[in-house]
């Protein structure tokens, strides 16, 4: 209920990347400043009358005893009372004994003594009692095989009787470190079966609501909470429904609301990070919707056995009862009842299985001015509806994400488009500034002593003082960031006023910085009332959201609003851009030479290689077993395979030039393959499509082909969209099955239990989900007998029970999928993966269909499994196999490309200190030599996405440069192999060569040039062997103005020279065999890049590469070479 300590929320932090404190450290800081006020207001007495809320949120650096942290954390976790809308008992899961009860199980169990007397000696609870004979032998029945199941929550709620009274309950269960915790909630009505029917029926009005969440435009996270607060409140029924997000500060913020139109609205309204207590949110995790019923009831207590250790947990109970403080802050704001449900994010289904990568990122609120319970089944319905809204939403934050990252990305390409045609000022002079980069008030250049500023900002005078600060106190960082100047340890904060609380910098050169600068968090803040102003003068005794939102207020004036992860990232990149950018005008960049030429010839495209690849494509297309088929961009047949003729009858003449839509599919298929088309052509692919493809041979009686399709764009060699390519999969058997099996309106039991295997795997639910229908194959493929299942729910008992799923929102997708065909909303091809009786994963595509009685009536539905047939089963294990092998060596790449760079550095560093020295003319060519390798290896660690040297996208870093430079260079990198193998290098090079100066990339060509030489080292026979460079320039001149210099380096060794596989590699094959192979192919590919060419010649006696290069000679005079 108060604002989190100053100094928890500073983001101050020297080093650039990494810019906000560590998100757990935030956490336990705030649980010091929640212990902190609950021990307050736990003094103030039960009233909380002379609790002074506003002074209570004040910073503080008073540390707090850790016995009070102790003491705070176990009276919410393990408090010891309950609400009294049910009561609780506590059994020890092994003996069903009962180890703790609520103070009121007696009176609602109807265990009470009466004022009749009754024959039957009534039970009587104690610690000790076995729970089982508290109710009916069926409840006892019932409770046993929940005990006994592996995910006891999936089970929720159990229905039961009390023995005595025979009162319903719902039985809400969940395991405990000393047993397992029953929560009992009195049921409104005396049938099972009605109240079964009353839970299916709130989810039904669940899957409506996410209906509609998901029909929704995307790209507009607002509109998605306004949707969520109105379904909520149309759902439960309560006077006022929120979404409340937590910042990255941890502080909240009412986005959404849908009220009673008397009471005052909230919406807009800010609050500390303390209103939602560190431990409130750990426990949302746990136990994702809290109700409340009324505040002001007295909350009941639990006995329990004196054996224990400790009071018992109380973290996944229903009936937990309420914080008083927390009980206080909502009498004071007129909210008697709540309701409030988690809104929980993460990561991948697939991997992020556990709690820990879950992220709760704000919660849905529901205020009543009045008692209100709402029933169990209702509240699981709410909950799975927020699982929804979960997923909803993090597929519209990935969208926000991916557009705030291209926006980054073009104004970073249009700042670096200012900075080669204007000086760095531009940046901070043009449109677009780095304002646009990042969210600021305003942002400044600091450059050589010069200050640029752009919108709010400090004086030249401040700029100074916090340059020299930094200096001071940050020379070895990378830059900076804080939401607080003052937190930060700037002295002249309180100088700077609120115009510039929070400020990011990024260091260019070791006196050269960049600025952005931020506001204080007060100044963002709208005030969300009508009643009143904050300024108006209110309570500060009284926990209230206006008090609370001014306590923020004041806090928040101090401080901006912090920089995120993003927005560091953006910063950084730009830093390394201008960092290059600014030692290039450093040292006369401008001045550089640059040469124009114009080159009329076109390069060779290896079209020999590129033609014998596209024929051995289009022999693997013929002969497939899949059918293929393509289009052209008005969606004529251009490509038409064996098996997809096999099946139409129609043969490879008589496909092309014939329209797809209108000649070559069914009328129902038309409306489908235009929208694949339309989206293929835009560059969009879509997957597991079925279509319905008409047949023309005789013999076939005009039956229908079905094919589920995946559509992909065909491209040309300039990748330019030319048509749609359709890979296909022939399900006509299945299909025909399916239909046959949902129309049926006689005995259907033979054709389910068939043990023909083109009889799919399928199961049925009747209306309430409960699972009516298990065939023989799915008893193959889960080892679930049809005895087993059929009875159970589907969702939670079935699937996620006996079929354990996998990743936390499995369950959820699935129960959306079962009620929307119950609904009469089909689908198909769903993916859905479970785990098998024996533990094996199995990977489907789920079909799920309404069922239909005589007269039409929806009375469940009909789900089918499409399984891979063993060969793709295996195809895909091997492909997971390799992508996973691939990963590993990503791994290991980037590990070694970013660990290699920090022995770099001291090699630099010393090469930098011998150059201070006295050396002789031989040392410093050594020393030059040094450095070009290094410039080698730094350019190659660059080099890890290969795609830019494949696709011909690679940047070239041109320079003027002398020849023997490079030669020098590269001879060094095989002096060492030359000795250990002992082999003699003989050098035919002329003397003018060495002091050739020519223009293009230097540490490109050394690459090159290393490399073939080095394999040629490598396969040269040894001992006494020996591997020759010649090195023959020829002047070339193309005009008055222009001349370059051709040069051919030829490298020979006698014998065989390299192995075949090596050359297939380098000049053949696109998937290399050896690790030398892809050296060589990607040098190749390097070298048609510069503008030049190799060949591998092989001679009786000896072999070579001839490398031929053409590099402009700069025009400041030519010295004629022959």
């Amino acid at each position: 209920m108060a604002s989190g300590n100053r100094a928890t929320q500073s983001s101050g932090t020297s080093n650039l990347r990494v810019y906000h404190t560590d998100s757990m450290s935030k956490a336990i800081a705030q649980y010091t400043m929640d212990a902190r006020l609950h021990a307050v207001f736990e003094q103030s007495g039960e009233s909380g009358k002379s609790f002074d809320y506003s002074q209570s949120v004040r910073t503080t650096t008073q540390s707090v005893p850790e016995q009070q942290i102790t003491a705070y954390l176990s009276k919410i976790q393990r408090g010891g009372h309950i609400q009294p809308f049910g009561c609780m008992l506590a059994v020890d899961e092994a003996t069903f004994r009962v180890i703790a009860f609520s103070e009121n199980a007696r009176e609602m169990l109807g265990l009470t003594p009466q004022s009749v007397p009754s024959l039957e000696k009534p039970e009587i609870l104690l610690v000790g009692t076995d729970v089982r004979s508290l109710f009916t032998p069926s409840s006892g029945v019932l409770l046993e095989k929940a005990f006994g199941a592996r995910e006891i929550t999936l089970l929720n709620p159990v229905w039961i009787h009390s023995k005595h009274s025979g009162r319903p309950f719902y039985a809400i269960l969940h395991r405990i470190d000393v047993g397992i915790v029953i929560d009992l909630e009195p049921a409104r009505t005396e049938d099972p079966a009605l109240s079964i029917a009353g839970a299916v029926q709130s989810q039904k009005l669940a899957v409506r609501a996410i209906s509609h969440l998901q029909s929704l435009p995307g790209g507009d996270i607002n509109l998605l909470c306004e949707t969520v607060v109105e379904n909520v409140r149309e759902l439960t029924g309560y006077d006022r429904v929120m979404v409340y997000k937590f910042h990255e500060d941890e502080h909240g913020e009412v986005v959404a609301e849908s009220k009673r139109p008397d009471l005052e609205p909230y919406i807009g309204l800010h609050y500390p990070a303390t209103d939602i207590p560190q431990a409130s949110r750990f426990l949302f995790k746990q136990n994702r919707v809290r109700m409340i019923a009324d505040c002001h009831a007295t909350s009941i207590r639990v006995i329990q056995d004196e054996e224990l250790m400790q009071p018992l947990c109380l973290v996944g109970s229903t009936l937990r009862a309420p914080h008083g403080c927390h009980a206080q802050y909502m009498a004071n704001m007129g909210s008697i009842a709540s309701l409030a449900m988690a809104v929980i994010i993460n990561g991948n289904d697939e991997e992020s299985s556990g709690r820990n990568s879950m992220k709760l990122w704000g919660l849905v609120v529901c205020h009543h001015t009045s008692a209100r319970c709402i029933p169990f089944p209702l509240r699981y319905a709410c909950e799975f509806l927020m699982q929804a809204f979960g997923l909803q939403l993090i597929m519209e934050l990935q969208l926000a994400s991916q557009l705030s990252e291209k926006h980054v990305l073009r104004t970073q390409t249009l700042l670096c488009d200012m900075l080669l045609r204007d000086s760095p000022t531009g940046i901070v002079t043009q449109s677009p500034s780095i304002m646009d980069l990042v969210k600021c008030d305003g942002a400044a250049l600091y450059y050589q002593g010069k200050y640029y500023p752009i919108g709010v900002t400090p004086t030249e005078v401040q700029i100074k003082d916090v340059a020299e600060w930094l200096l001071a106190n940050h020379r070895d960082s990378t830059g900076l960031s804080t939401d607080s100047l003052a937190d930060a340890g700037y002295p002249g904060a309180a100088s700077l006023g609120d115009a510039v609380c929070g400020m990011a910098v990024a260091f260019i050169t070791s006196r050269d910085f960049l600025f952005w600068f931020r506001s204080h968090t007060a100044k963002e803040i709208k005030w969300g009332g009508a009643k009143h102003h904050p300024e108006d003068k209110d309570d500060g005794q009284r926990m209230h959201p206006r008090s609370s939102f001014k306590a923020f207020l004041e806090v928040v004036k101090s401080r901006s609003l912090p920089w995120e992860n993003a927005e560091m990232d953006a910063i950084h990149s730009l830093q390394l851009i201008l960092r290059d950018s600014f030692r290039d005008a450093t040292a006369g960049s401008n001045s550089k030479a640059v040469v124009h030429a114009q080159l009329g010839e076109l390069e060779l495209q290896g079209m020999d290689e590129l033609s014998s690849v596209a024929r051995e494509m289009v022999r693997l297309i013929e002969t497939a077993t899949a059918p293929i088929f393509a289009v052209d961009v008005d969606g004529c047949i251009n490509g038409w395979n064996a098996k997809v003729a096999e099946l139409t009858g129609l043969s490879v003449e008589e496909a092309m030039g014939k329209s797809l839509v209108h000649d070559l599919v069914y009328k129902e298929s038309e409306e489908t393959v235009d929208r694949l088309l339309c989206h293929a052509l835009r560059g969009e692919e879509d997957k597991n499509v079925e279509i319905k493809l008409r047949t023309f041979d005789s013999q076939q009686h005009k039956k229908a082909v079905f094919v589920v399709v995946n559509a992909c764009s065909s491209r040309d060699y300039t990748n330019n969209i030319v048509g749609v390519c359709f890979i296909g999969q022939d399900v006509t058997g299945q299909k025909v099955v399916m239909d046959k099996f949902i129309h049926i309106q006689g005995d259907y039991k033979a054709i389910v239990h068939s043990p023909n295997p083109l009889i799919p795997p399928i199961f049925a639910s009747d209306e309430n989900t409960v699972c009516s229908e298990w065939n023989t194959a799915m008893e193959k493929l889960t080892g679930w007998s049809r005895g087993d299942i059929v009875g159970k729910m589907l969702a939670g008992e079935i699937f996620g029970g006996s079929c354990r799923l996998k990743g936390p929102d499995a369950l959820t997708k699935f129960m959306i999928v079962l009620h929307n065909a119950i609904g009469g909303q089909d689908t198909d091809k769903f993916p859905f993966s479970f785990f098998d009786q024996n533990g094996k994963y199995v990977q489907a595509l789920l079909t799920a269909n309404k069922r239909v009685n005589m007269e039409g009536q929806i009375i469940g539905a009909f789900c089918f499994l499409q399984i891979a047939s063993p060969e793709l089963q295996q195809a895909l294990k091997i492909q997971r196999q390799q992508e996973k092998k691939c990963f590993s060596r990503m791994k290991e790449l980037a590990y070694i490309c970013q660990e290699i760079k920090n022995p770099l550095s001291g090699i630099r560093f010393t090469n930098s200190l011998l150059e201070a020295t006295d050396l002789t003319e031989d040392q410093k060519q050594f020393l030059e030599t040094s450095a070009a390798c290094e410039k080698q290896i730094l350019k190659i660690i660059r080099d890890v996405d290969l795609e830019s040297i494949e696709d011909g996208s690679l940047e070239l870093e041109k320079a003027e440069f002398l020849l023997g430079s490079v030669i020098n260079a590269v001879v060094s990198q095989v002096m060492i192999l030359l000795r250990e193998r002992d082999l003699q290098l003989i050098r035919d090079i002329p003397e003018e060569v060495k002091t050739l100066a020519v223009y293009g990339d230097q540490v490109r060509i050394q690459q090159v040039l290393a490399d073939f030489l080095l394999n040629m080292v490598r396969n040269a026979p040894s001992p006494d062997g020996w591997v020759e460079i010649q090195v023959r320039p020829r002047l070339k001149q193309i005009s008055e103005e222009v001349n370059f210099m051709h040069i051919e380096f030829r490298m020979v060794c006698p014998g065989e020279g390299l192995p075949s596989d090596l050359i297939q590699d380098m000049f053949h094959s696109s998937r290399w065999i050896t690790q030398e192979g892809l050296g060589l192919s990607m040098c190749r590919k390097i070298l048609k890049l510069i503008n030049g060419e190799v060949q591998y010649i092989r001679e009786s006696e000896r072999c070579y590469f001839l490398i031929s290069i053409e590099l402009p000679i700069p025009g400041r005079g030519l010295k004629s070479i022959d």
